[in-house]
């Protein structure tokens, strides 16, 4: 669901969703011990690019072994791994073989889907929510079904939506409301905010509360489908805006850097609607059809809950900015599966930086 809070207006219907194998039958060790100077997970994650998408299949940070871990598919990418410092991990499967896989995957169309590669099974993996029917299910089955084993299928409880301070409340004079993603700062210094695009699709203006009586500023940028990033500046003096994440405690997170997620960091998020919640990353580069075409690429998926009213809200690991909430499914009851825009593109794009 993409979180933008029902609190005023539901806009239009959307849905969240994520994105010819040949097997290589390499059946070696799981893992090998790594030198002393330890590879950092950033460290690790661009080991991959750098060998590439035929000898790599992503990496992942083992907590219990406090050791960055790359997949590989060669010998001879083995050996580079163990020389920078990180495990590698024999797996069957590499990243350009489980894109191929994804690229089904998107063919088949099916809303209520998302797709990831989750590096630690080697596989992609598909989810569909309650509003998949069977028929639409045993379609994108069919449409993998070539892949074998490189794609697993699993059902989620409730629907992927759009979901509407970092983590401070927002309303937009269009009828919705969405949260604070992180204060940033052209170099010109002029002061803006970063939140979801699909929040700032269509460059609503923005006001500190529903009455719309305290204005913020204007929408000066927005993207949203393919990403779902959007940057608002600060029109009125008196609207304060800290480098800090709202931690709904009465305190809050200074954040001074940005960075790229990796899997298994732990990680909070923080939204207007339920707070603040924790969890871990599970996979990047996540895909989400939203349905009626809005198909969202490139995203951090993690299991930290969220509700509508969180789109836009802060994904951060102390000091550091990682993600704007996107969409997903389930709530902080029950739990369930939350999307974020890496917030490093973001950035980049509008030539901000947080403080």
């Amino acid at each position: 669901m993409k979180l933008k809070s029902p609190h005023i207006a539901r806009r239009s219907g959307l849905i969240a969703v994520a994105s010819g194998l040949l097997a290589v039958t390499l059946t070696m060790p799981t893992a090998q011990a790594a030198p002393s100077a330890k590879a950092s997970p950033e460290a690790a994650a661009k080991l991959t690019k750098t060998l590439g998408t035929t000898s790599t299949a992503g990496s992942y940070y083992d907590a219990e072994a406090k050791a960055a871990v790359v997949n590989v598919t060669t010998q001879k990418a083995a050996q580079a791994v163990r020389e920078a410092g990180a495990v590698p991990k024999f797996v069957t499967y590499s990243s350009g073989q489980l894109a191929k896989a994804g690229d089904a995957t998107k063919a088949a169309n099916i809303p209520g889907t998302a797709w990831v590669v989750d590096p630690k099974s080697n596989a992609l993996v598909v989810s569909a929510d309650s509003s998949v029917s069977r028929a639409e299910l045993a379609k994108l089955k069919s449409a993998t079904a070539s892949y074998g084993n490189a794609v697993t299928f699993k059902r989620v409880s409730g629907t992927f939506k759009k979901l509407l301070n970092g983590g401070t409340a927002i309303y937009a004079d269009a009828g919705w409301r969405c949260s604070v993603g992180f204060n940033v700062q052209s170099g010109s210094g002029a002061y803006y905010f970063l939140t979801a695009g699909h929040c700032t699709d269509g460059y609503p203006n923005w006001y500190t509360n529903s009455g719309l009586s305290t204005y913020i500023g204007p929408t000066t940028g927005s993207s949203f489908p393919t990403n779902d990033y959007g940057i608002v500046r600060y029109d009125n003096a008196s609207v304060t805006h800290p480098g800090t994440v709202n931690l709904y405690n009465g305190t809050s997170q200074d954040i001074t850097s940005a960075a790229n997620a990796y899997v298994g960091e732990a990680v909070k998020r923080s939204g207007s609607t339920t707070g603040v919640h924790g969890g871990t990353v599970q996979a990047l580069n996540a895909t989400v059809n939203y349905g009626g075409g809005d198909v969202v690429y490139g995203l951090i998926q993690t299991n930290v809950c969220a509700e509508p009213g969180d789109s836009g809200g802060s994904l951060f690991d102390g000091t550091k900015a990682i993600g704007l909430t996107s969409g997903g499914s389930g709530d902080c009851t029950s739990g369930g599966t939350t999307f974020f825009q890496p917030v490093t593109e973001a950035l980049s794009a509008y030539g901000v930086s947080v403080y």
